[in-house]
């Protein structure tokens, strides 16, 4: 995979592409630039000439006013970070009743979606989700998160509707560029709730430049807050305009889930059965764990407040609730 590790603080890692830079102002780095094309309508992804230090130049670059970052890789979260190591085990189906459709419609960007029974009206072949994309015989590490995440939704809020983009690759790797411009293409459609189950740290700790910016073009919008056991900001769901969703094990946090003042809701993320490929072993169900998946639990509630609520008083209404979001039925038994 294509990333590489930087540590500029101690103890602190993230994830970036080489030799990719983000800026606001291409023509700044035209001396080090090999190839430049807009990344979501602020910024610019940069691909700079062998040799260049990412990090020197975005810090030379916001010395003198100008926006920059290197360009961080997102992962999806059941298995990176240090979350759970189990992968997704093959489980038998579990009940999903349909309602008459809603006018709630609920943005969800991830692998795709699978031609599974209860997703029907939403799949498209342009966002099949991939299984083995290598061709090794075995079951890509996140293939089947989207589809995963679309059911817990729909369990959730059986008369929503969706509007499912892929952006994570089977490995559930996506990239801070990428993210702006699926953001970008989506801004423009009927989006009131905005499930993104998969994030990133970043080389400074600070905000991905222009994510906020992109994501203030949707009513509201739940993340997750990842699977790495700490307090440390982990990017988008640290932002304050989006709902983190930390995963508790039964009545506690669960061991793998973030944590801190910056985690807004808590949800079911052990355990939990939904929607799944067919490949393999797995007949369209599974058994999967992680706080990709309590975020979708918080979308579905949240979902079920928007059918008589604006968007932002739904999640207000859903948080006024408390803090824990309720779901006895999506407990593996």
């Amino acid at each position: 995979m294509r990333w590489l590790r930087v540590e500029p603080l101690p103890g602190r890692p993230a994830l970036i592409r080489p030799g990719e830079l983000l800026t606001s102002s291409p023509a700044a780095v035209t001396r080090w630039t090999l190839a430049t094309a807009p990344a979501g309508s602020l910024l610019h992804l940069v691909r700079l000439s062998p040799g260049t230090d990412v990090l020197e130049l975005t810090d030379a670059l916001r010395a003198r006013g100008h926006l920059a970052s290197p360009n961080h890789v997102f992962l999806g979260q059941p298995n990176y970070f240090g979350g759970p190591s189990g992968a997704p085990a093959p489980a038998e189906a579990v009940p999903y009743r349909p309602e008459e459709p809603w006018d709630v419609t609920v943005g969800l960007l991830d692998t795709g979606l699978a031609p599974h029974p209860w997703l029907a009206p939403w799949y498209r072949d342009e966002i099949a989700e991939v299984a083995d994309a290598d061709g090794d015989g075995r079951l890509d590490a996140q293939a089947g998160h989207g589809t995963f995440i679309a059911g817990l939704i729909l369990r959730a809020a059986p008369g929503a509707r969706l509007r499912a983009a892929r952006l994570l690759d089977s490995h559930g790797v996506t990239d801070q560029a990428a993210l702006l411009r699926a953001l970008h293409r989506l801004a423009g459609e009927r989006i009131d709730l905005l499930n993104l189950s998969f994030g990133c740290h970043t080389f400074d700790d600070r905000a991905p430049a222009g994510l906020a910016e992109a994501l203030a073009a949707f009513p509201a919008v739940i993340a997750c807050a990842g699977n790495t056991g700490s307090s440390r900001p982990f990017w988008p769901a640290a932002l304050p305009t989006v709902i983190a969703v930390g995963a508790l094990d039964g009545g506690a946090r669960a061991a793998f889930s973030a944590h801190g003042p910056w985690v807004d809701a808590w949800a079911q993320g052990v355990g939990l059965t939904s929607s799944f490929l067919e490949f393999g072993r797995f007949r369209g169900y599974a058994t999967w764990s992680g706080t990709s998946f309590a975020a979708a639990l918080a979308t579905g509630a949240a979902a079920r407040h928007c059918r008589t609520l604006p968007p932002k008083e739904a999640v207000r209404r859903l948080l006024a609730e408390g803090r824990r979001i309720p779901d006895p039925w999506a407990r593996a038994r």
